[in-house]
């Protein structure tokens, strides 16, 4: 039983952690300004750091909106798919704190995880690890677990630790190959109508938005040993800073797709505020895809109504199962 039990708090961990993803320790910070001229690939891996932790927004959160909510799914080739829906909020707004960089609340609305929540906390000291507390709805507690490792894949999505939240820019090599259009749609997952559910009835089209687009094209490195993979080329926006996809290579085989379909946020001052309107991952030698769909209708950012004891542990005491 307590196998069992362990086994599923992992899994808690590892969902949560692809929504509380914009937060990690590193020392790119909310001041980095927009480069002039042509920037190079370290200058171009931190903006693509500074945009995927939301470092332009005060405060970004996915809640919902009526019915609409986010979705993630995982599917497996052959195999019906799961879903879990959630809201996240992450709190950037930290700038009289002298050790809290920010703070992310999740919160699971549905799913075998329904009712769990978990606040995870970045710190302003440059290589301490996040601190991770979790709501466990069927014990009332709260359980407080370690930063994970970077190659441990989480609650059987397509994406690592490190792919969403702990990779840092100096974890790698970054080598500028040079500017091209991207080309194509991003990934989506197809799903047949006796596949669909409540929550996936009206999931959007394949990205095709970005089609054309002038893009960075970088080849990342790794610096640890025997690693997963050997190097990964993202294709970066020119303007907004925004990864739309990330290859994986391994022994020169392409082994894993990242996509990621940034969208302008609402009154946008500066091209970087930019959110999600979706995540979608496969790995190629099994097929198995992830998609993690989020409405634009419950996205918000620098939500002044927002209080700062949102972000602390007396919230997760208080989600309802």
């Amino acid at each position: 039983m307590f196998n069992l039990k362990y086994s599923k708090l992992k899994i808690t961990v590892a969902v949560l952690a692809v929504f509380g993803s914009s937060i990690a320790s590193a020392d790119v910070t909310r001041a980095l300004a927009i480069p002039s001229g042509t920037p190079s690939a370290d200058e171009i891996i931190d903006q693509v750091f500074f945009v995927n932790h939301f470092y332009a927004f005060d405060n970004y959160g996915i809640g919902k909106k009526g019915k609409k909510i986010t979705v993630l799914i995982n599917k497996s080739a052959g195999k019906k798919p799961t879903t879990i829906t959630l809201e996240r909020y992450l709190n950037n707004n930290y700038a009289d704190d002298p050790s809290i960089k920010a703070r992310d609340l999740a919160i699971f609305r549905s799913g075998k995880l329904r009712g769990t929540g978990m606040l995870i906390t970045d710190f302003d000291e440059v290589g301490k690890n996040q601190s991770y507390a979790i709501w466990i709805p069927a014990l009332r507690k709260i359980r407080r677990f370690a930063e994970p490792a970077h190659d441990d894949a989480w609650g059987g999505t397509d994406f690592t630790f490190g792919d969403v939240s702990l990779r840092k820019p100096h974890n790698e090599t970054h080598e500028l190959m040079g500017t091209e259009n991207f080309k194509g749609c991003l990934g989506a997952v197809a799903l047949k109508d006796n596949e669909k559910n409540k929550y996936t009835r009206k999931l959007p089209e394949a990205a095709c938005q970005h089609d054309g687009k002038s893009v960075y094209k970088v080849k990342s490195t790794t610096k640890f040993d025997n690693w997963w993979y050997d190097e990964r080329i993202s294709y970066v926006d020119a303007k907004t800073f925004a990864d739309y996809r990330t290859d994986y290579y391994k022994d020169g085989k392409h082994i894993k797709v990242i996509d990621r379909n940034w969208v302008p946020a609402d009154n946008a001052s500066d091209p970087r505020q930019v959110v999600w309107g979706y995540w979608y991952g496969k790995t190629l030698a099994t097929d198995h895809e992830t998609w993690a769909v989020i409405p634009k209708e419950v996205t918000i950012t620098n939500d002044t109504k927002k209080k700062q004891s949102l972000w602390t542990e007396k919230t997760l005491r208080k989600i309802r199962r």
